[in-house]
């Protein structure tokens, strides 16, 4: 839907309202799956996440619109081309495993995207599809609540976005709720292949949108 609206809406405007369906994704995801996740473990993740959020907050409002898209689209091409390319097992010692989360965090406070680089890291982590989408959740919900702060605090949310939000929320939950279960449908390895292209196929087409 996002890549859709982006032949409506400019980058910045889309990577704002993107908070609405982030966030309906996690909280929608979490309520309705068995609990998976190592609070010790996805709070270090956050941490140093979070190092990296406050600088991307800080840069969004500084950043040129045509340069900003053209950023935003080449990050997600190039860790969309990562994991199509990668091998099936990924492994990541801890120094790479904390540069990805501090990554994410930047790339999620100034993209509005950072599962690209969350789903590698997750992907080098753990075999388990569903341990892998509910760390992702929960990291996607809590950095997300994170930018809906900064926003705030910057007084972002324009009437526009609000009127989008508005309208389309309560389509979206229902949307979620009742596909949530096609995740239990889909093996590993298939699902790793549908992220990895789906991510691609979206970097690429906002990289020729722009051109």
């Amino acid at each position: 839907m996002i890549l859709i609206m982006t032949f409506l809406y400019d980058s910045k405007t889309l990577v704002v309202y993107s908070v609405l369906p982030q966030i309906l994704v996690g909280a929608i995801g979490l309520i309705r799956t068995k609990k998976t996740i190592e609070s010790g473990f996805f709070i270090k993740m956050v941490l140093f996440a979070s190092l990296g959020a406050v600088v991307g907050i800080t840069v969004f409002y500084y950043l040129p619109q045509t340069l900003f898209h053209q950023l935003l689209a080449s990050a997600i091409t190039l860790f969309g081309l990562f994991l199509v390319i990668s091998p099936k097992i990924l492994k990541f010692n801890s120094i790479v495993a904390r540069l990805l989360d501090i990554t994410a965090g930047a790339s999620q406070a100034l993209f509005g995207i950072s599962g690209p680089i969350a789903m590698t890291r997750l992907m080098g982590t753990f075999e388990d599809k569903t341990v892998i989408r509910n760390y992702a959740l929960a990291f996607f919900l809590t950095l997300n609540i994170f930018r809906v702060g900064g926003y705030v605090i910057n007084s972002t949310f324009t009437p526009d976005i609000l009127e989008m939000i508005y309208i389309s929320a309560p389509f979206i939950a229902i949307a979620l709720w009742f596909s949530n279960h096609l995740h239990y449908k889909i093996n590993d390895v298939l699902f790793k292949k549908v992220v990895s292209w789906v991510i691609l196929f979206g970097g690429v087409t906002m990289l020729l949108k722009q051109s």
